[in-house]
């Protein structure tokens, strides 16, 4: 229980702002405003339950934070590649195939069982739930680093760095990607709108920016290098490197297929060079066809810690399956 007496300046101020301001950064506006309204405040001994309530210079104010509720999501012993691990944050090297968070289809075996399971009491809560607080995700199918906060400051802090998208702060972001065929250009920026595909509601498409649904997106690549090389400067596929500037569900792989170059393995996305392993020999070929995921892997991650303002900075090796498939590419000669 925190027990407060407000002073002059409190007076005619709202009381769940004036509260946010005494308790921050201990929790969040959002998290005092639940707790006045399920009871948890009283002032001078009378439960009020009102946000807006109005403040005077004297009150005896008295807040309960109740223990943190133990999470709805059971914790699974699942294995975690761990790359670093405090008190605020742990930051994982998520395989292929791991899903970050339950969801339809996916109740069990996600990221956030395992971390429930490793965590134990080091999560604080967020939002008053013992839980793992995820700021950003990755896709099922793609692999690499990925960092997730313990705790209610963390998770606000670590939430303001993705959602600026380093464009003032220190948030970097780097991806690895097999693609069919090659870009025009070493570098490049892609600047297109996303938004839901009207054909398949659970896919991604490029939009106009004036649709009611339309999301900004930018992604810069480069181009390092080239497989099949011809003499016309096309080639049989790349492997390029992806910045984000922003963080739109599968941002990377719509992008890489509007300028003509889906990524190996993305069957959602790149469907129609589903046949293309056919033309190759062994062993590409069937390298190619025991692909069962998108080419695309995150490689480096970095950030400012939300705690002690020193920049974290993580890498990821390509897992194996990956690295196979990209010095089979590398072998390969027309």
């Amino acid at each position: 229980m925190k027990a407060l007496i407000t002073d002059i300046d409190a007076a005619g101020k709202r009381l769940d702002a004036w509260l946010s301001a005494q308790l921050a950064p201990d929790l969040s506006r959002n998290r005092i405003q639940a707790l006045i309204t399920s009871g948890q405040v009283t002032i001078d001994g009378k439960v009020v339950s009102e946000t807006k309530h109005k403040l005077r210079d004297g009150m005896n104010i008295e807040i309960i934070v109740p223990e943190p509720e133990d999470a709805t999501p059971l914790g699974e012993d699942i294995p975690l590649d761990i790359l670093y691990e405090d008190t605020d944050l742990i930051v994982i090297n998520k395989p292929a195939g791991l899903v970050v968070h339950p969801g339809n289809g996916n109740w069990t075996g996600t990221l956030v069982n395992a971390l429930i399971h490793h965590c134990g009491d080091t999560l604080s809560g967020i939002g008053g739930v013992k839980r793992p607080g995820i700021v950003h995700r990755l896709d099922k199918e793609t692999s690499g680093v990925i960092v997730v906060a313990k705790n209610d400051l963390a998770h606000r802090h670590l939430s303001a760095q993705f959602a600026d998208h380093g464009r003032t702060g220190d948030l970097e972001r780097a991806y690895l990607a097999i693609v069919w065929g090659t870009p025009d250009r070493t570098t490049g920026t892609i600047d297109a709108h996303l938004g839901r595909s009207h054909r398949d509601r659970t896919k991604q498409a490029i939009v106009h920016e004036e649709r009611e649904d339309a999301r900004h997106a930018v992604t810069h690549f480069e181009v390092l290098e080239r497989f099949g090389a011809r003499e016309d400067s096309t080639a049989l596929a790349s492997l390029i490197e992806c910045q984000l500037e922003t963080g739109r569900t599968h941002q990377i792989r719509v992008h890489m297929t509007h300028i003509g170059h889906p990524l190996v393995g993305d069957m959602e996305y790149g469907g129609a060079y589903k046949t293309k392993a056919n033309k190759f020999d062994e062993p590409l070929q069937s390298i190619v066809k025991g692909f069962d995921r998108q080419a695309l892997h995150a490689r480096l991650l970095a950030f400012e810690h939300p705690i002690t303002g020193e920049i974290m900075r993580f890498e990821a090796p390509l897992p194996e399956d990956m690295a196979e498939l990209l010095e089979a590419f590398r072998g390969y000669s027309l």
